[in-house]
């Protein structure tokens, strides 16, 4: 694969970080670099402040503009196999697998699901995000005022969002509600990550059991609020970490040593999305079938009857 076309990274400086010099704040604020590879960005003339070449020495002022101009990078493969649920005039749903971004972050630019959906579609603009290991359903936008609408449905909560998850354990309770804060924590590498925290915002899940293997739970879970990493912490706090999560441990905090939230391992997929179409008004609902971990054992004998 070709280098991708490089970024541009741009953020203001806050009152916290007046007076740092342009080296001190870089190193403060992007943990993932050390201090030898921030310093020869700023040589190679790879970072500015107000359009200006940065010097290392350079004292910052609140509210001026910090940009690292990022050299094309070779991306790390990613799968690109999305299937197009639906298409009209105003959205686009996709069924968009593990492991493919949806959104450029890291080291990630055009090996995105937006990259991708914006080769047929470029006028398209995302109302959610999945997780980059979460498959499932992502629905676009493809005009202003299909967004303006969908947005304001999300944000009056009249999206119902459906996702399964594959959790630790056993319960006898076939449904319960998850309704404990998602805010910052401290995380080692990072900074900050969400977490269960009661100094957060307010979250709302439910779960309902599907289905009892030997050691797990399969759970479809329905969520009103949308906050980052919300099922993954929610289900860690009922006492059901998803299988093979790296970060969060039964009680929705972090583990001792957490990998990185986009980091893989566990089995969650955006299953179902119901809402009403931005243009005519019309309830839709999307179904993405999950993959086959995540099926029940029924579904399964009935898939592969369907296949004979």
């Amino acid at each position: 694969m070709p280098l991708n076309r490089g970024w541009s990274y741009r953020e203001q400086v806050g009152p916290d970080a007046a007076g740092l010099t342009v080296l001190d704040y870089l190193i403060a604020a992007h943990s993932h670099s050390t201090e030898s590879e921030w310093a020869s960005r700023i040589e190679r003339g790879e970072v500015e402040v107000e359009g200006t070449l940065a010097r290392s020495g350079m004292i910052l002022r609140s509210g001026q503009t910090v940009t690292w101009h990022r050299p094309p990078w070779d991306e790390p493969p990613v799968p690109t196999n999305f299937a197009i649920l639906h298409e009209d005039d105003s959205i686009v749903v996709v069924d968009k697998p593990g492991g493919l971004p949806t959104m450029p972050a890291g080291g990630f630019l055009d090996h995105t699901l937006l990259a991708l959906i914006r080769e047929s579609y470029p006028e398209a603009s995302p109302l959610h995000r999945l997780g980059r290991h979460t498959s499932g359903l992502v629905l676009f936008a493809r005009t202003r005022p299909a967004a303006s609408q969908l947005a304001r449905a999300w944000r009056d909560r009249n999206v119902k969002k459906t996702y399964r998850a594959l959790g630790l354990g056993l319960t006898h309770t076939e449904m319960f509600v998850i309704d404990v804060p998602i805010g910052p924590v401290p995380h080692p590498t990072l900074g900050t990550v969400q977490a269960a925290c009661e100094s957060g915002k307010p979250s709302h899940s439910v779960a309902t059991v599907l289905e009892s293997r030997k050691d797990t739970t399969l759970f479809s879970v329905e969520i009103t609020t949308g906050r980052p990493h919300q099922i993954r912490i929610h289900m860690a706090y009922a006492g059901h970490p998803l299988l093979g999560d790296p970060v969060y441990e039964e009680g929705g905090g972090l583990k001792r040593r957490p990998g990185l939230p986009g980091d893989g391992g566990y089995l969650l997929h955006a299953e179902q999305l119901q809402f009403a179409h931005p243009a005519t008004g019309h309830a839709m609902t999307v179904t993405a079938a999950p993959p086959p971990d995540l099926q029940t054992r029924e579904e399964l004998v009935t898939a592969s009857a369907l296949a004979r």
